[in-house]
């Protein structure tokens, strides 16, 4: 089965539910590594006590292998999401969609696995470490799977194929990379010799300054949702009864309304496609920041489940809204390299509000 695309050339859409599970199970063991690193917080919480980080129980040697190793699960997450979105982005855009919804359910998952594996553990001996370890190991043997439906099921979907051929055939050197690695072979697009133009692209810096509104909305989105998620929810959480299951359950909840918040674009109804609107609700989530730090000092537990919970929603929904509408309208290799190009911005803001949550402790002995 056939059907035309939005640039022309007929598309087989052979495999396309099936396409769409792989994408959220990619999504999935995209970030499934760090978000395992991140919902363990209440491990490290234990074995690195703050004020002793440097000769804590768990030592200093430790400490810094721990370090290395969630830098280490931030690069490759730069370089497969950044991959990943870049090769959707020429397909369709509920792979995207489903994809984004992946990762958020990484989070989701870990955060229901962790309470499961604390849980079980929490009255026997030592359980802090055992759930700890069982948590790792199923989250280690998730990442295998994942890394084998890339490499062995995703490449061999019709739809998939089909769409690579298509970039390839435009001009993506990349895409035809990859089919060549899959011993496939592309025919170069009809009329091309005749007329080199078909094969030109933007430059990055055209795609760049033409769409710097997604990129700065991408950048804005994640730097107030890391200046508060994890950083800001494990030290400045008001007044609570939960004990050490606080913790968990803020990341939990953040993580399961950030998965709520990608399906909400799947109604058209309710997606935001204009620019400036997504421009304006981007810069209307600034007001959490006063949100947070009043409910911190004077709320309870039941605001900020509620503010943590509407971080998580708005985070989630954003990011597909922006991801799902830049790549409209451009060729394959463009749509391919914006893809990459919006994901940098994203990390860029990742790092940025990471940096920044560091000033939530100004004032607490720093």
């Amino acid at each position: 089965m056939t059907t035309p695309h939005e640039n022309g050339a007929p598309v087989n859409v052979e495999g396309k539910y099936a396409a769409m599970v792989v994408c959220w199970l990619l999504g999935n063991g995209c970030l499934f590594s760090w978000n395992s690193m991140l919902t363990i917080e209440d491990y490290y919480g234990k074995l690195f006590p703050l004020e002793l980080a440097t000769s804590g129980k768990g030592g200093i040697g430790t400490f810094i292998g721990i370090c290395a190793i969630s830098g280490a699960f931030g690069v490759a997450d730069a370089h497969v999401q950044g991959g990943m979105v870049g090769d959707l982005s020429f397909m369709r855009p509920e792979f995207i969609q489903s994809f984004l919804a992946g990762l958020a359910a990484s989070g989701a998952l870990t955060s229901a696995l962790r309470l499961i594996t604390k849980s079980a553990f929490e009255n026997s001996q030592n359980g802090f470490r055992k759930g700890a370890m069982l948590f790792f190991a199923i989250s280690t043997f998730f990442e295998l799977l994942c890394v084998l439906l890339y490499a062995f099921i995703f490449p061999k979907l019709p739809i998939v194929k089909s769409y690579r051929s298509k970039a390839a055939s435009e001009g993506s050197k990349t895409v035809s990379a990859d089919l060549a690695a899959g011993g496939i072979q592309t025919q170069p697009i009809k009329g091309a010799e005749e007329d080199p133009k078909q094969l030109e692209r933007l430059s990055n810096k055209e795609l760049l300054l033409q769409n710097i509104d997604y990129a700065l909305d991408l950048f804005l989105i994640y730097v107030l949702t890391l200046s508060f998620f994890p950083g800001f929810l494990s030290e400045n959480t008001g007044s609570h009864s939960l004990g050490s299951w606080y913790i968990l359950v803020l990341i939990a909840m953040y993580n399961v309304w950030d998965l709520v918040g990608r399906y909400i674009p799947l109604m058209e109804i309710l997606k935001l496609e204009s620019r400036k609107g997504l421009m304006i609700v981007t810069l209307s989530r600034f007001l959490l920041i006063p949100a947070f730090y009043f409910t911190a000092k004077y709320g309870d537990q039941g605001w900020m489940i509620t503010l943590t919970s509407f971080l998580g929603l708005t985070n989630g929904y954003l990011t597909v809204c922006v991801l799902t509408s830049a790549p409209k309208g451009y060729k394959g290799p463009e749509q391919n390299a914006l893809g990459n190009l919006l994901v940098l911005c994203l990390m860029g803001g990742i790092f940025a509000g990471v940096t920044l949550d560091w000033l939530w402790l100004i004032g607490k002995g720093w």
